[in-house]
């Protein structure tokens, strides 16, 4: 899953995982960004197995921008 990075103007960083509608996490950091985001993508990810629904396919677990 493809994550996308961007800096707020107050310097926080918001992380997106545009496969995942509505999956997005604020961070103090960059790394803490992306850390909250892939928690909170595991968590829907789960979520649609436990209740039956699709999810992507997955051909990684996460791609990070450099």
């Amino acid at each position: 899953m493809k994550i996308e990075l961007e800096r707020e103007t107050d310097g926080r960083w918001l992380a997106e995982v545009p496969d995942l509608p509505g999956v997005m996490a604020y961070g103090p950091t960059r790394a803490a960004a992306i850390a909250n985001v892939k928690a909170l993508a595991l968590r829907a990810l789960a979520d649609r197995i436990e209740h039956g629904e699709d999810i992507p396919v997955l051909r990684e677990v996460f791609a990070v921008p450099a």
